[in-house]
C-alpha cells in the first residue's frame, strides 16, 4: 500500500479519536453527569497537565528502548480501554479521573504520531516539509468527521461517543503496530535529563523579550481551553428557551462548532502572506484581537436571528488559534540558540498546552460558576469576561513585547 496514504490512514484517525469526545464532554457532564463548571474545566485541563511531561516521557522510551510506533500503538490500547470505561462512568469526579489517565496515554500520541510519519518519510526519500503537511491536513479532517459522526448520530449527550472513540483508538493502536518499524536511534553523544526534557531552554527566560514572548503564550494558551470546555454547553442551553429550540444552532451544536477547525485549515494557507507583509509582532496581536472577537461574538450571537455571529465567531477561530501558534513557534525558531532550538519549541508546547491550557480549564470553570445563579448561567457574562480577558492581553502584549519585524524568508518559514 502507498506510504503516503498509509499515513493519511494514521493521521486521520489520531485526530478521529480526539474529534469524537473534545467538542462534547463539556455539554455531556453538564446534562447527563450533573457537572459544575469547576469541575468540568479541570476535567479539560487535565489535557494539560499531561502535556507537562508525558509527551517528553513517552519520547524518552521512544528514543531509547521501544520503536516509536510500538510505544503509539501501545498507548492507544490503553486509552481505548479508558475511553470504555468513561462511557459506563456516572460520577464527575470519577470522570475527572478517567479522562486525567486518559491524557497521560493520549497527549504524548499526537507527537508519537508525527514522530512515526517523519522517520517513515524520510527512510522512503521523501523531502517531509513538502510533503507531511498535505498529511497532516487528514487529521484535522477526521477530527471533523468525528464532531460530526457524534452529531448526526445523537450521541453528544450519549456515552456512545466514548465507545467510538474507543473503538477508533484499538483500531489506531493495532494500525500502528503495521508501520514502517522506528527503530531508537543509536547516539554517542547522550542526552541530559534537563535537556531531553526541554528544561535547558529556560535560559530563555534571561532575555526580556523572550520571557515576555512566554508568559504571555501561557496567558493566551488559556483561550483555546475555553471554547473547547464551553462552546458545546453555550449553545446547547439555547435549548431551553422554546424560540431556539429546534433551531440549527441547538440541534447541531457540534457540526456549527466545526466550522472552527474548518477555519483552521484555511487561515493555516494565509500565514506566509501576513507574516511577510505585518511581521510576526503584529500576526500575534491579529491572534489575541481575534480571540476578543471569538467571545464578544458568543456573547451576542444566538441560534436565531444571531447565528450569523456564532458562525463568524467559529470563522474568527481560524486566525485566533493558527496565528499566534505558527508565529510563535516561527518566533521561537528565529530566535533561539541553534543549540537548544528543539528544547526551546518543547518549552513553547509547555507553556501553551500545558500550563497554559491547564490554567484556561480552571479559571474558566471559575468563572462560569461565578456566573451560575441555581441552574442558569448568565453566559453573556460569562463570555464577555473571557473578551475583557484577551482585550486586556491585547492591549498589554504590544506595550511589553519589545521586537522589530525582519522579512521573513521561505526557508524561516520551512522551519516551522
Amino acid at each position: 500500500m502507498n506510504l503516503k496514504f498509509r499515513l493519511i490512514v494514521m493521521n486521520f484517525l489520531q485526530f478521529f479519536i480526539w474529534g469524537s469526545w473534545l467538542i462534547s464532554l463539556g455539554g455531556y457532564m453538564f446534562g447527563q453527569l450533573h457537572a459544575s463548571g469547576s469541575i468540568i474545566g479541570a476535567t479539560y485541563g487535565t489535557m494539560g497537565i499531561a502535556s507537562l511531561f508525558m509527551p517528553a516521557l513517552m519520547g524518552i522510551i521512544a528514543d531509547k528502548w521501544i520503536n516509536a510506533e510500538r510505544v503509539l500503538g501501545f498507548c492507544h490500547l490503553i486509552g481505548a480501554a479508558l475511553l470504555f470505561w468513561a462511557s459506563r462512568v456516572n460520577d464527575p469526579e470519577a470522570m475527572y479521573m478517567v479522562m486525567l489517565i486518559n491524557a497521560l496515554f493520549f497527549m504524548p500520541t499526537i507527537a508519537l504520531n508525527n514522530t512515526v510519519s517523519y522517520i517513515a518519510l524520510e527512510k522512503n526519500g521523501y523531502d517531509v516539509v513538502k510533503v507531511f503537511p498535505p498529511i497532516r491536513v487528514w487529521g484535522t479532517v477526521g477530527f471533523i468527521v468525528a464532531v460530526w459522526v457524534v452529531d448526526l448520530a445523537g450521541w453528544a449527550f450519549s456515552p456512545m461517543q466514548f465507545i467510538l472513540s474507543a473503538v477508533a483508538s484499538v483500531a489506531m493502536g493495532l494500525y500502528s503496530f503495521s508501520m514502517p518499524a522506528c527503530i531508537p536511534a543509536k547516539s554517542e553523544k547522550q542526552k541530559s535529563w534537563a535537556s531531553t526534557f526541554g528544561l535547558d531552554a529556560f535560559v530563555l527566560f534571561r532575555q526580556k523579550k523572550m520571557a515576555v514572548f512566554f508568559i504571555f503564550a501561557m496567558l493566551l494558551g488559556a483561550a483555546l481551553q475555553i471554547t473547547n470546555a464551553f462552546g458545546k454547553p453555550f449553545l446547547d442551553d439555547f435549548g431551553s428557551n422554546p424560540a431556539y429550540k429546534e433551531s440549527f444552532g441547538v440541534k447541531h451544536s457540534n457540526i456549527l462548532i466545526s466550522i472552527s477547525q474548518i477555519s483552521e485549515t484555511l487561515f493555516i494557507l494565509t500565514i506566509p502572506f501576513f507574516l511577510r507583509r505585518f511581521g510576526i509582532k503584529s500576526v500575534m496581536i491579529m491572534s489575541i484581537f481575534a480571540w476578543v472577537l471569538r467571545f464578544g461574538l458568543f456573547a451576542i450571537g444566538d441560534p436565531g436571528s444571531g447565528l450569523w455571529l456564532l458562525v463568524l465567531s467559529m470563522i474568527i477561530y481560524g486566525m485566533a488559534f493558527d496565528f499566534f501558534n505558527i508565529s510563535g513557534s516561527l518566533f521561537v525558531e528565529k530566535e533561539a540558540d541553534v543549540k537548544m532550538r528543539a528544547s526551546a519549541q518543547g518549552l513553547f508546547m509547555v507553556m501553551t498546552n500545558g500550563i497554559g491550557a491547564f490554567l484556561g480549564g480552571m479559571i474558566s470553570g471559575w468563572v462560569v460558576d461565578y456566573f451560575t445563579h441555581g441552574d442558569v448561567k448568565d453566559w453573556q457574562s460569562i463570555w464577555l469576561s473571557f473578551a475583557g480577558y484577551a482585550l486586556l492581553l491585547g492591549i498589554i502584549f504590544p506595550l511589553m513585547f519589545k521586537y522589530k519585524h525582519t522579512a521573513v524568508t521561505e526557508q524561516d518559514l520551512k522551519h516551522v
